[in-house]
């Protein structure tokens, strides 16, 4: 018999990136550490409700206030570093790319006793999506075909049973699409008007982070398969 109310309530917290990412980075950090049944659900890649500032989410070459010559450094991957702590279910999901993992992981976190964290690409106003956004899921599906945004979940019940909880959730990126794509976004292709020189620059360093990223999630992927042969 349920005795109260807490008993059978589950907690989700809905935040923007630019408190996940930077100045409530802290707050989130501690209640992610404390280890209760908390689950957060976080990325507009800028501090888009308080007029486009560039935040730690913001990737290298996007135009935002503060960064209107470009962001000169890599995206913070806060994944990675919740999925530091080994009892902290993580996911990344964009609902446009795939509806199933999105429900997926939802669930799974829903289901884990222990804090959760699922980063959800959330293209918003001042990324200028050319196509309308209207069409913002259809823009989440191209951000993951060409490798700009990266689908996984690491689920430490799995670790706990011997397996590897981490999940590489993507199909191999098509990386030839990913300029096409940035260019599709004012945020990104203001910079070829304004600074052409630093943009090219810029572009292929982000496309190389990307691909970095995506590279290191290969690898925990298979890190299981490897350590049993």
């Amino acid at each position: 018999m349920v005795n109260s109310w807490n008993e059978i309530k589950n907690e989700w917290s809905h935040s923007g990136d630019g408190w996940g990412y930077d100045i409530g980075f802290g707050g989130l950090d501690h209640v992610l550490a404390s280890g209760e049944d908390v689950n957060v659900v976080v990325d507009t890649e800028v501090y888009s409700n308080t007029g486009g500032q560039s935040s730690k989410a913001t990737p290298a070459g996007a135009v935002a206030k503060f960064a209107t010559s470009g962001k000169k450094i890599r995206k913070k991957d806060l994944g990675m570093i919740a999925k530091s702590y080994g009892y902290v279910y993580v996911a990344q999901v964009a609902m446009g790319a795939s509806q199933a993992q999105y429900f997926k992981v939802i669930k799974e976190a829903e289901a884990y006793h222990g804090p959760s964290l699922i980063i959800c690409y959330a293209p918003c106003i001042n990324h200028g999506i050319k196509i309308g956004m209207g069409r913002t899921q259809n823009e989440e599906k191209m951000a993951v075909e060409c490798g700009y945004w990266h689908l996984w979940h690491f689920n430490p019940a799995e670790e706990e049973a011997g397996q590897n909880g981490f999940h590489l959730d993507s199909k191999e990126p098509d990386f030839s699409k990913f300029r096409a794509f940035i260019m599709g976004e004012v945020r990104y292709n203001s910079l070829m008007k304004t600074f052409p020189e630093q943009a090219e620059e810029l572009f292929v360093a982000t496309e190389n982070f990307s691909k970095q990223r995506y590279e290191g999630y290969k690898k925990l992927a298979e890190e299981y398969i490897y350590s049993i042969n």
